[in-house]
């Protein structure tokens, strides 16, 4: 029985429900104070409590999808590198620029052995980024790669990836779990992606609520932050180029949600995305609250294949990751559908044999969906990719 099997979500809540029957009805027989009697109390007491928190933990399991198989759950699954199936070959605002706050600088390692050794990895820093239009501001995660201080890069214009975590998530995650500086400090290093700058953010502009990166009428505008004000704020601190076509996003689950729906909305303003487990219609539940303000125009507009059947396509390239095993996966299958022979898309998929909506799994797709973001890029003036 796999993980996710109903028969064993089934069979471990019997044993719970007998083993809370058989220390009731042993707790007489276990009354007295030798250390048999205790013994037996505690061994009760802990298997009927074990039990009844792994069948509660299976049935979260299985409803939020977060670990396929126990493989998965532990870590260990071996099964064969994934690759990328590119599909496409198969068939200015005026207002405010706002401004970026920089608190703290970390190095990066570059934990690559042999020529890596004691090379740099660039750095991060911590930030606090606040966009001129909307008024928003947001904490966030800067990395520069080694390439950055660079003498002969003073005058050079970087490319960026606008990089999400999922709702409810914090920027540090993206460093201390999905250790996405580190990845691309070793594929520049490796020469796999060119240097390029990245910003770690949250998708969710006024936390705790989940604005599932829409200008919410009468309220926060997300999307105007991201695809507008965040590009004139860290132009005012770094030298990024400001080019639509040197930006592009990736993200997990509401933050891949984000980053399709922002490159496909702001064509203008990114050029690639990459979705991680992410859906492709903006969420509607308690945590966001209202969004749409009734309208069902709007409601449309986040709806992305609805954007797809209804709307001219974008000129952007989209990367969409699921597993055989997750519960997005026909969901993400029918995306592609949709999206492929409509030039100017271009979308490519990355699949798992299994995995779930975890970091696990994400670990697994970051060492491919990185670099594919970021050789999309590139910045006007510079030969070949940024």
């Amino acid at each position: 029985m796999g993980l996710t099997s109903k028969k064993l979500e089934l069979l471990v809540a019997v044993l719970a429900i007998a083993s809370f029957v058989g220390t009731v009805w042993l707790w007489p027989r276990l009354s007295g104070r030798n250390w048999k009697a205790v013994s037996g109390r505690v061994g009760t007491l802990l298997l009927s409590q074990v039990l009844s928190l792994v069948a509660i933990g299976l049935v979260a399991n299985n409803w939020g999808g977060f670990y396929s198989s126990f493989s998965d759950l532990f870590g260990t699954d071996q099964g064969p590198a994934p690759t990328i199936v590119d599909h496409s070959r198969q068939t200015s605002d005026s207002k405010g620029v706002g401004s970026v706050t920089v608190q703290n600088s970390k190095p990066v390692a570059l934990q690559l052995g042999g020529a890596g050794a004691g090379a740099s990895g660039g750095s991060v820093q911590q930030v606090s980024i606040q966009g001129g239009s909307t008024g928003l501001t947001e904490p966030a995660f800067v990395y520069l790669p080694a390439a950055y201080k660079d003498a002969a890069s003073a005058h050079r214009k970087f490319p960026v990836m606008v990089v999400f975590t999922g709702y409810p998530g914090t920027p540090d995650n993206l460093i201390s779990r999905m250790k996405y500086p580190t990845i691309a400090a070793q594929d520049i290093f490796q020469k796999k992606m060119p240097p390029t700058v990245m910003v770690l953010m949250r998708p969710s502009v006024v936390m705790p609520r989940d604005n599932e990166c829409q200008d919410v009428p009468g309220g926060p505008q997300a999307q105007t932050f991201f695809a507008k004000d965040l590009r004139r704020a860290l132009a005012t601190q770094y030298n990024v180029s400001t080019a639509g076509s040197a930006w592009g996003v990736i993200g997990d689950s509401t933050g891949g949600y984000c980053a399709l729906s922002l490159a496909m909305r702001e064509p203008g303003s990114f050029t690639a995305a990459a979705s991680l487990s992410g859906y492709y219609k903006a969420a509607e539940d308690s945590t966001t609250g209202n969004l749409f303000g009734g309208s069902q125009a709007l409601r449309n507009q986040a709806d992305l294949m609805w954007r797809v059947a209804h709307l001219p396509a974008s000129p952007v390239s989209l990367l969409v990751t699921s597993s055989k095993t997750e519960a997005d996966y026909k969901d993400t299958q029918a995306f592609i559908k949709a999206v492929e022979g409509k030039p100017p898309f271009a979308i490519s998929s990355l699949f798992l044999v299994s995995g779930g909506h975890n970091f696990t799994t994400w670990n697994q797709e970051t060492p491919l969906a990185v670099p594919w973001v970021a050789n999309h890029l590139v910045v006007p003036g510079s030969t070949g990719t940024a």
